[in-house]
């Protein structure tokens, strides 16, 4: 009886986001007209687009009981370092692309080597230092102004934000690939096996041969590389680069991952579910978007979604240490 128990409290917390994603689009359909329609659920996979490539970097992350505050950052000196390069006359896209990609590699990888090779206390302070110091360097390469990408010769790097098949964008076809690719990776690979194994026990994962150094270096650089195609797709959508535009993007993230099962104690957390969460952040803003809710409004709801989804990490850490409590009478 006791093991049936358990394995409801179980399935409710896994289907609890989607429960919570459903009864949210009840209730937005009832409370304003403009939101049960196919261009406004395309515009919510557009919006829930950039939040899904940050969140699957940060997904890797807090399963090995790790944190990035710089995701928002580097997604935008991404996008930033296009803009100065188009600023400059470089227009190539392929060129444009690798130096976008090339940048969120180097502030994943310099994640990495402060966590690992400076040996610094937690991640949330290395990477609270990056954050800023990527922050300034994206306003200083700009002069603190946006970057239009006007020019013609851009028009494929635009592509992957801007364009649609049928009305559905292009960005969530690749959020749906790219997913199923992390869902391959996380479960089939013996890397993503040991990214699970250094979160769930980092010493367990030692003793077996795991180097873990080397596993963390991979996963704060793949957070780097995802937040850098954020920021190429954020740039399709706004067709512009501003240093300012992430200042969000970080704690939508966290809050998308730990909605959808991730924890921050480590060694658990799903693409699947991260999707979910990223899903359920965007359908709440374009339902405070549509009811004509203020900034003001719309982050203070943001904030207490953020602390919800902390609370659930913490019932649900409480109710699994009481059920492997219970099993081990």
């Amino acid at each position: 009886m006791k093991e049936n128990k358990t394995n409801v409290k179980d399935l409710i917390m896994k289907l609890g986001p989607l429960v919570a994603l459903f009864l949210l689009c009840i209730v937005l359909t009832i409370a304003t007209d403009k939101f049960l329609n196919y261009n406004n659920f395309m515009n919510i996979f557009k919006q829930a687009s950039i939040n899904c490539f940050i969140a699957s970097g940060m997904l890797v992350v807090l399963i090995t009981a790790g944190i990035d505050l710089s995701v928002g950052s580097t997604c935008v000196l991404a996008a930033c370092t296009m803009g100065v390069m188009v600023q400059r006359g470089i227009t190539n896209p392929v060129l444009l692309i690798v130096a976008a990609l090339a940048a969120g590699a180097v502030v994943g990888w310099l994640n990495g080597f402060l966590l690992t090779k400076l040996k610094l206390p937690h991640p949330f302070v290395s990477t609270m230092g990056t954050k800023n110091v990527i922050l300034g360097l994206a306003l200083f390469i700009t002069d603190a102004t946006p970057i239009g990408f006007q020019n013609k010769g851009v028009d494929a790097v635009l592509f992957l934000g801007a364009k649609t098949v049928g009305g559905f964008p292009i960005s969530f076809i690749a959020v749906i690939i790219v997913f199923i690719l992390f869902h391959f990776f996380l479960n089939k690979t013996q890397l993503g096996r040991q990214i699970y194994c250094v979160g769930g026990n980092a010493e367990a994962s030692r003793l077996s041969g795991i180097n873990s150094d080397r596993v963390l270096s991979f996963v704060y650089t793949l957070s780097g590389v995802m937040s850098a195609i954020a920021g190429i797709i954020l740039v399709g959508r706004v067709s512009s680069a501003n240093a300012n535009a992430g200042l969000t993007f970080d704690t939508d993230a966290i809050a998308a991952c730990i909605i959808g099962g991730a924890s921050f104690n480590g060694g658990k957390g799903t693409i699947w579910g991260t999707l979910i969460g990223a899903l359920l952040i965007a359908v709440i803003r374009n339902g405070l978007n549509l009811l004509g809710a203020q900034s003001d409004i719309q982050y203070v709801v943001i904030g207490l979604v953020i602390i919800a989804a902390v609370f659930i990490d913490v019932t649900r850490e409480t109710m699994e240490a009481k059920a492997r409590r219970m099993a081990a009478k």
